[in-house]
């Protein structure tokens, strides 16, 4: 059992809640102005951070497993440096440490998390290769793949996504993918007050949302043409 969580910094925690809500999403329990999760396929969590720290406006990959011994030891044969610590309220914690100086950790007790809109991170880095060892080793399965090899995608077996592509222009980006009418999510997210464009793509449509933080969230149409893709199954 494998849910994918992002995990978001942001100081505008109250927009944020908002914006979840509104973007279809489900609280798994009562919003904190620190710490909160949202439910759709996998999880959004939003965390509180102060807009001078680094980890503003950041989006880190946490993976919620059921063997997280199997997940370190398998973490330990990749390249990225393997640590682990104890969190309050969470217990262990497994981080690694890959090549492009992100954090992607992992913790036990995965939850079934599933929904039209599912949370997709995009992960970016020169090095490929110990990207997407990484993220097998997370637990993650194979989905779809680009024959150029610049994007690859994994699931979780209990909810959400998590991918690779090159050329990003952050290290970790926040993204869903949405199996659903893009155009009436669109209407109504702009209904609520959001700034939204819905754009054609050579493999689907997608939709693109002003966040509270003022950057474009990109929501992805279902992958329908996969020429220049291949599936994993």
């Amino acid at each position: 059992m494998t849910t994918v969580q992002a995990i978001y910094h942001t100081q505008r925690t109250h927009e944020w809640h908002r914006f979840a809500l509104d973007l279809g999403l489900r609280p798994a329990f009562e919003p904190g102005p620190d710490w909160a999760e949202f439910h759709g396929g996998g999880v959004l969590a939003i965390q509180r951070t102060d807009a001078a720290a680094a980890l503003h406006g950041i989006t880190r990959l946490h993976v919620l497993v059921a063997d997280l011994g199997g997940v370190e030891a398998l973490l330990h044969t990749t390249s990225a440096a393997v640590s682990r610590h104890e969190m309050e309220g969470v217990g262990t914690v497994v981080t690694a440490r890959p090549a492009s100086g992100i954090t992607v950790s992992a913790s036990a007790r995965p939850r079934p998390a599933r929904g039209a809109l599912r949370v997709q991170p995009i992960w970016s880095q020169v090095d490929s290769d110990e990207a997407i060892g990484v993220l097998r080793a997370l637990g993650l399965s194979e989905r779809i793949r680009s024959e150029a090899g610049t994007w690859v995608d994994f699931e979780g077996d209990t909810g959400g996504l998590a991918a690779f592509h090159t050329g990003m222009s952050q290290p970790m980006t926040l993204s869903f993918e949405y199996a659903g009418d893009l155009d009436r999510l669109a209407e109504r997210l702009s209904d609520a007050g959001h700034e939204t464009s819905v754009v054609d793509e050579a493999y689907n449509r997608s939709l693109l949302v002003r966040t509270p933080d003022d950057w474009t969230l990109w929501v992805n149409g279902q992958m329908t043409d996969l020429y220049g893709y291949r599936r994993a199954d």
